[in-house]
């Protein structure tokens, strides 16, 4: 069991136990790109697209896009990465 600080509340850490994590992502894996919508964060994630794209050949990749930074992503917005993601990259930057 591994405790996670939350950014937005870490007055009471939380328990969890971290998702085991796949050994490689495999052909057929969708992997979604979060920008989280800080400035520049595009341009980071179209050159992650592009190195990853040529490393991971038959890898489906999906844009996603939080309205702002300052928030936590909408509901909407987390349960669409959850239905098509197998994998999540945040990426943030200024």
């Amino acid at each position: 069991m591994t405790t996670i600080l939350d950014p937005t509340d870490e007055r009471v850490p939380v328990r969890r136990a971290l998702t085991r994590r796949p050994e490689a992502i495999e052909p057929g894996s969708t992997v979604v790109l979060l920008d989280i919508s800080k400035p520049r964060g595009d341009v980071f994630i179209d050159r992650l697209e592009a190195l990853l794209r040529a490393r991971l050949p038959g890898v489906r990749f999906v844009r996603e896009r939080k309205p702002t930074f300052t928030k936590p992503a909408p509901d909407a917005l987390r349960r669409t990465i959850l239905q098509e993601a197998d994998f999540v990259i945040e990426a943030l930057a200024d």
